[in-house]
């Protein structure tokens, strides 16, 4: 059973036809990366699947709970990291998800004091530590370095391996295998 499904989609947004007729599904294990230019819908797309937007035309059937890593950081800048990060999960998943990204040493500091690397990485640990089966990722590799980066492809190679899917928006390939869509008009 697919976590997500896409059936003859469309999305307008500011008065503009972006897509239409777009059909895929997403199975446990699976990875799907979209790719196409600036504008092209892939955001949109990302967030249609999260729910944040209604699509225009067709159905989506999502199966399994979500978890989105877009712009937005969705942590309490004035709390620690850590306390952070606990809002959304407790125990060894959020553990796990704070030493997969390399955070553990910021753990005490205020998420306002962050680095935009540190940030991103915090970002993707809360993706990790909600235990999703769907990951939602809007340009995961930005403001990464080479390290973040190979933490990230682990870590989704990891969640592929048991049993989740991830659907990414990005510009450039990401590590592993990947079914890509071609989001250019």
């Amino acid at each position: 059973m697919s976590l997500i499904a896409f059936d003859r989609v469309a999305c307008m947004r500011g008065g503009r036809l972006l897509f239409e007729a777009l059909s895929f599904a997403l199975l446990p294990g699976e990875a799907l990366r979209l790719a196409g230019p600036n504008g092209s819908g892939k955001s949109s797309l990302i967030r249609l699947a999260a729910g944040l937007l209604a699509p225009a035309a067709g159905t989506i059937t999502r199966s399994a709970p979500a978890a989105l890593a877009d712009e937005g950081i969705a942590l309490d800048r004035d709390r620690t990291l850590g306390g952070a990060l606990a809002w959304w999960c407790q125990g060894k998943p959020l553990l796990t998800a704070i030493d997969a990204f390399a955070l553990t040493d910021l753990a005490q500091v205020p998420v306002r004091l962050l680095s935009t690397g540190q940030l991103r990485r915090a970002r993707l640990a809360r993706v990790m530590a909600s235990a999703a089966p769907l990951w939602l990722l809007d340009e995961p590799l930005n403001g990464l370095d080479d390290d973040g980066i190979a933490r990230l492809t682990h870590a989704i190679a990891s969640h592929r391996a048991s049993g989740g899917a991830v659907l990414a928006a990005s510009h450039v390939a990401l590590g592993g295998e990947w079914r890509t869509l071609d989001m250019t008009p």
